[in-house]
């Protein structure tokens, strides 16, 4: 078993020109807590977690170890949803402004570091209709640049994505994966616009 009191790593081989060449990689890890000032029942986790109920009945203060994670408000990585890279959150209830009750987090999903480029579309209407732009890096607001008062669907094709429903990196967030992304109702986003993007390039 690994000590995650330090900074975790593991080791792989690799075959470099012929020869063997070891490789360390940070271990990403999450630990949430039941009670403020990581008090209380602790459940620690490595990856994606669909239901972290089934651990902790709830979440008042967080441990980003290592890694990147987006923590959800409801099973199945559906609901509100909040970055998280790595430092410490002793009191999730400060931390509401966003509209999420941070004592419910119910799922968490583990980000992957990405070292290539990243690309983009974006779309006015659902089902990838209307206007669309192609996007390699962030973008404050849509308007300002594109003339654009709304985004409903996209197609990310490289990297990893937060999208703001308010310009300039404000308000509730959505984390976009590569893969096609046809209506945000799917992903428990009703209603919801989105008016600014931007790459994660965080060490996740």
């Amino acid at each position: 078993m690994l000590d995650k009191n330090n900074l975790l790593c593991f080791y792989q081989l690799n075959l470099v020109s012929g020869s063997i060449r070891i490789l360390p990689e940070i271990w990403p890890v999450i630990i949430f807590y039941d009670e403020r000032n990581f008090q209380g029942r602790s459940y620690e986790c490595m990856s994606d977690c669909a239901d972290i109920t089934s651990y902790l009945s709830r979440c008042q203060s967080c441990r980003v170890e290592s890694g990147c994670f987006m923590v959800y408000d409801r099973p199945n990585y559906m609901g509100n949803q909040y970055f998280m890279r790595r430092g410490e959150y002793r009191d999730m209830q400060r931390m509401m402004s966003i509209g999420m009750t941070f004592d419910s987090i119910r799922s968490c999903r583990m980000i992957p570091h990405h070292k290539g480029q990243f690309r983009m579309r974006i779309y006015e209407r659902e089902n990838f209709g209307g206007q669309m732009y192609e996007l390699s890096d962030d973008c404050d607001s849509i308007m300002d640049r594109y003339r654009m008062s709304d985004c409903m669907s996209c197609n990310v094709m490289d990297g990893h994505w937060l999208m703001y429903e308010q310009p300039h990196y404000r308000g509730r967030m959505m984390y976009m994966r590569p893969g096609e992304y046809r209506s945000f109702r799917d992903v428990g986003f009703s209603g919801m616009r989105f008016m600014s993007m931007r790459r994660i390039m965080d060490m996740c």
